[in-house]
């Protein structure tokens, strides 16, 4: 309302991108804003009482005259219930066609009732709108493409894994600190003190598990840009991260042609259960290899314990963990991805399955 009133609006474009600015805090809702904003300001699109002849007249596009800025100013805007009952009026008393005017239904012009012509708050009947405002933007929906279920990138990435911080003051006090230096200060009548404290640093320690190879092929670009955002960030304590394939059993890897390897039992003794664990897989694979003693895909691959078991010996010892599933439909599961989601919060490796893991890995037990 400031906005308005200061005078930074002068038509529905100015109001459309203004509020949005203000109103919508992340990208991922622009789309459902267009939505409500269409539905609010578009008006009526048809009207029953419309005749056939009506619609005749209304058939074929016009050229729109544009109108200087002493004409759109003083075009008046009326409330929708006025409009409908004047739009009544026009119907029983219209007798033929009208382009370029500004009472009848029409096109061109300045009426409220009909298309391709300029009114700050018509009633659009037939044909395309003709001033290109804020409403046709909404229609547009040009946005759709950052909805909640969009894959991510790794800006987006970063910012949903910021939410793991959990910051603690540690080390010397080497930090001002700004307020109680002014506290201090003023209580010591002008007299400059100096308060020092410690800097808060992140003590988060995030271990990354990542499936590679075989139906994760498809996966790899967003498997990778997750690697690159958890390597990169500056948020935690600690960062370690592993390789498998299909199913953990007893070595993780530490590349991902998975030539060097380390146990899983080495692991639980070394890596305290405070660390957040995120497990990324497509989870499909066949029940066997999950279930059955060497039932590993693998040949070479010896595990004389079933993957299972494996699974939940990490689940019982990590006190926060999640999977993440790029492929993740909620409609079609195979088995495994049932025996799996039953052990660890599974979650859709998009944006609001990332920010939802976040926030399971984030609530105190």
């Amino acid at each position: 309302m400031e906005a308005i009133a200061e005078g930074h609006v002068d038509n529905l474009d100015d109001f459309y991108f203004l509020a949005r600015a203000i109103l919508v805090k992340s990208e991922a809702y622009f789309d459902r804003y267009d939505v409500a904003f269409q539905e609010y300001f578009s008006g009526i699109e048809t009207v029953e009482e419309i005749t056939q002849q009506i619609l005749e007249w209304l058939n074929d596009p016009i050229t729109r005259r544009s109108l200087s800025s002493e004409e759109l100013a003083g075009l008046k805007c009326l409330p929708l219930d006025e409009l409908i009952k004047l739009l009544e009026e026009r119907i029983k008393t219209q007798k033929e066609a009208h382009n370029g005017g500004s009472k009848w239904i029409g096109r061109g012009g300045t009426s409220p009732f009909g298309h391709s012509g300029e009114n700050p708050a018509g009633i659009r009947i037939g044909g395309p709108g003709g001033g290109h405002h804020a409403v046709k933007v909404a229609e547009e929906r040009r946005f759709r493409n950052y909805s909640s279920d969009m894959t991510l990138d790794v800006r987006q990435m970063k910012v949903a894994l910021k939410g793991l911080r959990r910051l603690n003051r540690v080390g010397p006090q080497d930090e001002l600190d700004i307020d109680e230096t002014i506290d201090h200060t003023a209580k010591n009548v002008g007299e400059i003190e100096l308060v020092w404290r410690r800097r808060r640093k992140n003590a988060v320690k995030l271990l990354l598990l990542m499936d590679t190879g075989g139906t994760m092929d498809p996966y790899i670009r967003i498997c990778s840009q997750l690697f690159t955002a958890a390597h990169s960030s500056t948020h935690f304590k600690d960062f370690q991260y592993y390789y498998f394939h299909n199913c953990i059993y007893n070595e993780v890897y530490k590349d991902m042609e998975r030539r060097d390897k380390v146990s899983i039992d080495y692991l639980l003794k070394t890596l305290e259960p405070d660390y957040k664990t995120i497990i990324v897989g497509d989870a499909y694979m066949a029940p066997s290899e999950l279930l059955d003693r060497n039932g590993a895909i693998y040949y070479y691959q010896e595990n004389d314990t079933p993957g299972i078991d494996w699974l939940k010996r990490i689940a019982e010892h990590f006190t926060h963990s999640v999977w993440l599933n790029p492929d993740y439909d909620l409609t079609q599961q195979p088995a495994s991805v049932n025996l799996i989601s039953k052990i660890f919060p599974m979650y859709s490796l998009t944006l609001d399955g990332l920010d939802k893991a976040v926030k399971k890995l984030t609530v105190k037990r």
